[in-house]
């Protein structure tokens, strides 16, 4: 089978197409047909050593945790899944040399989740990293639901800093689903556009002066949920929004590792901040937010596209390394690779 690998941490040129046997499923794990690999932040980042160091934890590792495809075999014990079932994948190369860049993968039974059908392999292959981000992001609040599902966020107001990207993209339909109002923060013209075509109610402009002012006249009491990801540059910003027992969930580290947080504002609203980390969270909040994810899909929510609020850059199988380029030259929408036909 084709096989994306590396050996080495470093750039993209650290990438090549290999022909690899395809591996046999152990006891609890089932093995995918990938159609569509997803490409995220962590993937280029672990193969750069952000994750691993100078080291890779495998002599080989196949890249990227997110896909979506069609189980192909099952090992013993697995009885969820079915050979032909059609699923999306997440944290596929989490503690595993092999991730969904290449055309069959091995993964845990409880990391492939049966998409609904008509659901595309596009929406399977983007959910993973960024929906179930989201979903935590959305249910940290000390008042809040642990879950997400229509009513979960009646009368709450979220704000999704930065709109336009796959996590923000999801944030927003997920918390619109849910059945709050919707802030997104964007940079411009165009990225407010894609921000409301996912359904965002309100768009703000973070460069403007009066970017808080526009907020609090449309959530006076100010906003309950959110979903950040540069806190080093909003930090005052959302100080100056936050509703009495806010929560700020902090999903990334755009803008730098370190951050300046006004003490008083935060400490007279009873402000939290909380980090997250998918890979940490544990399996009790994964498998919670795979389920709600895939109950939103039922439902017709995280669609993707242009008309969707988050654009495609599809590649080949063989441009994994120029796929990975895109996504750290931070290219607009979800950025796909096409491992092979359906």
């Amino acid at each position: 089978m084709r096989s994306i690998v590396y050996s080495k941490p470093g750039d993209s040129s650290v990438l090549s197409l290999a022909d690899r046997d395809p591996q046999e499923p152990g006891a609890g794990e089932v093995r995918v047909r990938v159609v569509v690999s997803g490409v995220n932040p962590t993937d280029w980042k672990a193969r750069a050593g952000g994750t691993y160091g100078d080291g890779l934890p495998f002599p080989e590792i196949t890249p990227n945790q997110d896909g979506a495809g069609v189980v192909d075999a099952v090992g013993p014990g697995v009885d969820e899944l079915a050979v032909g079932d059609r699923v999306w994948l997440y944290m596929s190369a989490s503690g595993r040399p092999t991730g969904t860049a290449q055309e069959l993968t091995v993964v845990p039974a409880s990391r492939a989740v049966r998409l609904p059908d008509g659901t595309s392999f596009d929406v399977g292959a983007s959910l993973g990293v960024p929906a179930m981000t989201a979903h935590r992001a959305l249910t940290t609040h000390e008042e809040g639901p642990a879950r997400l599902g229509p009513g979960a966020l009646d009368g709450m107001t979220v704000l999704v800093a930065g709109g336009a990207g796959a996590v923000g993209h999801a944030a927003i339909q997920l918390a619109r689903w849910a059945g709050a109002t919707v802030i997104s923060t964007i940079s411009s013209d165009e990225k407010a556009a894609l921000a409301t075509a996912a359904g965002a109610h309100h768009t703000v402009n973070y460069r403007q002066d009066d970017a808080a002012d526009q907020i609090r006249s449309i959530a006076p009491d100010g906003v309950d949920i959110v979903v950040e990801v540069s806190i080093p540059q909003n930090a005052q910003l959302v100080a100056e929004v936050l509703a009495n027992h806010g929560v700020v969930s902090i999903y990334a580290n755009n803008g730098g590792d370190e951050a300046t947080i006004p003490i008083r504002p935060n400490m007279s609203i009873n402000a939290r901040y909380q980090f997250l980390l998918l890979y940490t969270i544990g399996d009790e909040a994964l498998s919670a937010a795979a389920e709600d994810v895939t109950e939103a899909l039922h439902d017709g929510v995280l669609p993707v596209g242009e008309d969707a609020g988050l654009p495609i850059t599809r590649f080949d199988l063989a441009d994994t390394a120029a796929a990975h380029d895109a996504v750290e030259q931070d290219t607009v929408g979800k950025v796909l690779i096409d491992v092979q036909p359906e």
